[in-house]
């Protein structure tokens, strides 16, 4: 199953909304995104892993440490079987208009950049327990 890359049209709903709704409607949308983007038959697993996401965006970005615990939240149960196996993060904001070298780039962000609309590229991989420190 890993690794696993999805996209989300955004944009993304951060942790200090006080909108509660919004925020319970920004998590269902990213469960649904990567529940739809999932093979049939693929179980959560229970390996630590690592979560990326940039959001591409056009105008005004929430900060981007604060996107990233709601859709780690929304893929409990969908990816890993709880956000706990989540032991790296990495997250970034890029403008949408901005210049890309695109070389080897995924099918899936591709298609987000074909929508032509602000989107969260989601990247969950494999933990690497033999990395280098920095």
């Amino acid at each position: 199953m890993l690794p696993f890359e999805f996209i989300v049209e955004g944009p993304p709903v951060s942790l200090q909304t006080k909108n509660r709704a919004r925020l319970q409607a920004w998590k269902a949308k990213v469960n649904a995104a990567a529940t739809n983007a999932l093979t049939n038959g693929a179980v959560a697993i229970t390996d630590e892993v690592t979560f990326k996401v940039t959001y591409y965006y056009e105008g005004d970005s929430p900060d981007a440490d604060n996107i990233i615990k709601p859709m780690q939240d929304a893929l409990v149960g969908v990816v890993y079987v709880d956000d706990d196996q989540v032991v790296e993060t990495s997250a970034r904001k890029r403008n949408i208009n901005g210049a890309y070298k695109i070389k080897g780039a995924s099918p899936v962000i591709i298609e987000g950049f074909l929508n032509g609309v602000d989107f969260l590229h989601i990247k969950v991989e494999e933990f690497q327990h033999n990395q280098e420190l920095d």
